[in-house]
């Protein structure tokens, strides 16, 4: 005997006893007559017992299945329940999403988001997990996350929001201190802050508009798993940097902060959700991610270059 019960064979021999027929049973299932019969056989196999007497013109519980008719019933109308309720919440909006943001991104950009969503989406919750460590969204059991890289090929499907900038920066002292870069070689010797999380190794690699490409280590006092504890170090005139543009946009506006080696650019990324599949995927990760591409294609903090 197999260790899962026959569930099929259950709910055709429920259908049968409620129905009076195979054929009326084969009619409300869309099922054949033959296959409905071989389902009751089966079940009357594996359990060692008839269910019914049957003649060639009536058919009656015998008193083995007349015990087991009831939950045989409970069973198939708990199982189109469940599948009720699953295809109810495959169109409707409901549930809880397990989310994975950066952390620097989902304080700034992304919890101010929520509470529009939830009156939105009041039968929609979410699990925000926050950190700036790459999770294994499938390992993990996460419905998506929010990523800024420059994807590589992967099994994950990935919905591109917007562009995300890296800008190299340091404050007006320091530059008024150590003198302004002019070329990314320049930083060789310089306190430059690095960020542990690099998708792309600690190396800075640049390019320009003519082509050339550049790399380089970043060497200086402070390696941080999160970005904006680069802050204070920068702001003090201490080091350079790279921060993305979310990050930077307000320094800059205010004059805190300044870009240099404007003429070169960094790995250029993105803003993607992803997601383990794009197959079956239910209605309340579907409404988050196109929350977040009404609310996050054309971000404030983004200026074309």
């Amino acid at each position: 005997m197999t260790k899962l019960p026959d569930f099929e064979g259950l709910a055709m021999f429920a259908k049968v006893a409620q129905e009076g027929s195979f054929a009326a049973a084969a009619r409300a299932t869309g099922l054949s007559v033959a296959t409905v019969s071989r389902g009751v056989a089966r079940l009357e196999e594996r359990l060692g017992a008839r269910l019914f007497n049957r003649t060639s013109r009536q058919l009656a519980l015998t008193e083995f299945g007349c015990t087991i008719a009831e939950r045989a019933g409970d069973i198939y109308r708990q199982a189109e329940a469940a599948e009720n309720a699953a295809r109810e919440m495959s169109v409707q909006p409901r549930g809880l999403v397990r989310l994975a943001v950066p952390m620097s991104f989902g304080l700034r950009w992304v919890a101010p988001l929520l509470p529009g969503f939830f009156r939105r989406y009041p039968e929609v919750s979410v699990d925000l997990h926050l950190s700036d460590a790459t999770v294994d969204i499938v390992a993990e059991g996460f419905d998506a996350a929010l990523r800024i890289a420059a994807l590589p090929d992967s099994s994950l499907v990935a919905r591109r929001l917007c562009p995300v900038s890296q800008l190299v920066v340091a404050s007006p002292q320091y530059l008024e201190r150590h003198g302004r870069p002019g070329h990314p070689r320049e930083l060789n010797g310089r306190a430059c802050l690095s960020y542990a999380y690099r998708a792309r190794s600690d190396v800075w690699r640049f390019t320009n508009d003519a082509g050339e490409e550049e790399s380089v280590t970043p060497a200086g006092p402070l390696r941080v798993t999160n970005a904006d504890a680069l802050l204070p170090t920068l702001l003090e005139g201490l080091a350079i940097a790279e921060l993305p543009e979310f990050i930077a946009g307000d320094y800059l506006a205010d004059g805190r902060l300044e870009a240099i080696l404007t003429g070169w650019h960094l790995t250029r990324g993105g803003l993607y959700f992803v997601t383990p599949s794009a197959r079956a995927r239910p209605a309340k990760v579907t409404a988050l991610a196109d929350y977040f591409a009404e609310h996050l294609s054309e971000p404030v903090w983004y200026r074309p270059r």
